[in-house]
């Protein structure tokens, strides 16, 4: 299909290429012994591909869409070669991104017509969440962007002070208080000294507690309504950052988190040193929520604005 023949940044293909080889590997590998010594795409083939996908960690509703689709294909053609499967299975993904992921952004951007674009970013301890808050700060302000933190994670002082580290970093500002704070406080401190400031951009992180979904979802409610009092319509994106390497279990956290709140982006991390890069393709189904970042690597530059092409791409290269 033409939007293979899309050309991309060559820095950034390679960076993707490198972080998701385990997950391709892995995938392939599976693959080639699914349609070994077979040359038609028939019902043994689609059951051994089903296998495939879902110990890759598509999902298993993903993949039985995945499975609908092709099947409908061979009904289609009556006959289609096992060497073909590999491209068809790249168009049918890319199909299915694309129902959730309409537009693809090529850079870290923000609305114009929103300032101060209000980000409030939630997810679980441990996946990733303030690197992510890091390396997104790191990058809009490479873009002349001038970007305020807020920790409103005051559960922990090891969040709030990693965020400082980043924050230091990064060289921007930060607003924080004590651990233990009252979290909606340390978001409505944020969103005025940010105004004060001019920003243009303003990161809250959120405690990454699931243990209650109650508390959880009434903490987020009152840092929406407190914001609100400063920006009427923040946040304007709340992102769930979700740990690719854990599998089905960033599943369970996304299931967890949107149940919670009303969560409009997703970021996948840590892409690089995992097999599961299934995964993103099963959540961004699963969910219907567009994903906007994903990890591929440690450095800043590593964190990139989804494009579910390149992806793909990458994917069945």
């Amino acid at each position: 299909m033409s939007f293979f023949k899309k050309i991309f940044s060559s820095e950034k293909k390679e960076t993707l290429d490198k972080g998701l080889e385990k997950s391709k590997a892995s995938f392939f590998s599976k693959l080639s012994k699914a349609v070994a010594g077979k040359s038609k795409v028939d019902d043994d083939v689609l059951d051994d591909l089903e296998e495939v996908l879902i110990s890759s960690d598509v999902g298993v509703n993903t993949t039985l869409k995945i499975i609908d689709r092709i099947e409908a294909r061979v009904e289609k053609d009556k006959y289609l070669g096992t060497e073909e499967l590999n491209q068809i299975l790249r168009e049918e993904i890319a199909n299915l991104l694309s129902e959730t992921n309409e537009e693809d952004a090529t850079d870290f951007v923000v609305p114009k017509n929103k300032k101060p674009y209000v980000l409030m970013v939630v997810g679980v301890n441990g996946v990733g969440k303030t690197t992510t808050i890091g390396k997104l700060s790191a990058q809009f302000k490479k873009k002349g962007l001038k970007v305020v933190l807020g920790a409103a994670d005051t559960f922990r002082a090891a969040a709030i002070d990693q965020l400082q580290v980043w924050a230091d970093r990064v060289g921007i500002p930060i607003v924080r208080q004590e651990m233990g704070s009252d979290p909606a406080s340390v978001a409505f401190d944020t969103l005025n000294s940010a105004a004060a400031k001019d920003a243009d951009v303003i990161i809250i992180d959120t405690a990454g507690r699931l243990h209650n979904k109650v508390n959880l979802m009434n903490e987020l409610t009152k840092i929406k309504r407190v914001m609100q009092k400063v920006v009427p319509d923040a946040p304007h994106d709340v992102l769930l950052v979700l740990d690719g390497s854990t599998g089905q279990n960033a599943f369970e956290q996304a299931k967890q988190f949107t149940l919670a709140t009303e969560v409009t982006s997703l970021a996948v991390t840590k892409l690089d040193g995992t097999a599961k890069g299934g995964v993103v393709i099963g959540i961004s189904d699963q969910f219907q929520i567009p994903v906007k970042y994903i990890g591929v690597g440690e450095g800043i530059d590593d964190l990139q604005v989804f494009n579910k092409f390149e992806f793909v791409d990458s994917f069945f290269k």
